[in-house]
């Protein structure tokens, strides 16, 4: 389902919509409120989100959800003129708060980067990528930013040793320029590094294990926040169910039946590998390290030159997802 957008903003961002249609729990339902989120990728790292459409766990919560594909950076702005009700780019809320933008950040699904530096053929370390080229997302993306850790962590020098070249679209089009021989590595999302691998490309890192940085979840503004604290609060805690069904193993099956469904596979060995890789960095119950959130913050102050010291207060706002735990009975 497209939504119908017609400022000039939008004919440039949204390349697409994806929605669930799910079914009613019950016959009778009262009418469900439209909200809008922007997202930056489609991958598996949104499956909280996705097994809460897809179980109607948002419909029962009243809300018609519709998720919106554009750059993290346009997320937050459309958030702040009001075309969009929130944005599931958590690092480009936090961005946006550290320029003084009053967003904040209400969940965060993932914990660590699900991400793999995937290489060419004949390189197989990443000390091999020296004098090569990487391609990595829009300038100050979350792609960028983690490859340029990434080399760091393994001790090289970003725009030095290698080169980081920004690319706007997403994973599928990180995969398409290594497969051409313009890169000597991408970084890649699942499934596409499980695509990479079979075609015979080596990972050389799995960002995950190297990089402390959570990533998705959803934030708006924080004027929606003082006047729709209900609904705010509807958001989060359907999010937070979507978390809480993936985590019971009673239901794994139906969670790979979500992940057929939402990315129209065929093939349920890849869908049991996608969710194999996306349980290695899902929040359990939204809980993530706070040196982990200022790695993020400070990241961002250091892409838009802030010099003024940044606190996860005035980023984060966990009011919501703390009461929702308590709700679902869930660990703090």
């Amino acid at each position: 389902m497209f939504y119908k957008l017609h400022r000039p903003l939008f004919f440039l961002a949204v390349a697409l919509t994806v929605a669930a249609a799910v079914p009613s729990a019950t016959g009778a339902q009262t009418a469900l409120k439209k909200i809008r989120m922007g997202i930056s990728s489609t991958n598996v790292s949104f499956l909280a989100m996705f097994v809460a459409q897809h179980k109607g766990f948002f419909r029962e919560e009243g809300i018609e959800l519709e998720l919106i594909y554009m750059p993290a950076n346009l997320a937050s702005t459309a958030v702040m003129t009001g075309d969009i009700d929130y944005s599931g780019a958590v690092t480009g809320v936090i961005g946006a708060a550290v320029r003084d933008q009053p967003m904040k950040v209400l969940i965060f699904t993932v914990a660590r980067p699900l991400l793999f530096l995937m290489s060419k053929k004949d390189i197989k370390e990443v000390k091999q990528l020296k004098g090569k080229k990487i391609a990595g997302s829009s300038p100050g993306g979350s792609a960028t930013i983690l490859a340029n850790q990434a080399l760091k962590h393994f001790g090289l020098e970003p725009g030095k040793d290698v080169a980081v070249l920004p690319m706007a679209g997403a994973a599928s089009a990180r995969f398409a320029v290594l497969e051409s021989g313009t890169v000597g590595a991408s970084l890649l999302s699942c499934p596409e590094n499980i695509i990479a691998q079979e075609k015979g490309y080596n990972e050389l890192a799995f960002l995950g294990d190297a990089i402390d940085y959570p990533q998705n979840g959803f934030g708006t503004s924080e004027k929606r926040i003082r006047e729709n604290p209900e609904e705010v609060y509807k958001m989060v805690r359907a999010t937070l169910r979507g978390l809480k069904f993936i985590w019971d193993k009673n239901n794994r099956e139906q969670v790979i039946d979500v992940i057929m469904k939402q990315f129209k596979l065929q093939n349920r060995k890849m869908a049991n590998e996608m969710l194999r890789h996306v349980m290695r960095v899902l929040t359990r119950d939204a809980s993530v390290p706070p040196e982990s959130i200022q790695n993020i913050i400070d990241l961002a102050r250091e892409n838009a030159k802030v010099t003024r010291p940044v606190s996860i207060a005035q980023v984060v706002d966990y009011s919501f997802v703390e009461k929702a735990r308590k709700e679902l009975g869930l660990g703090s």
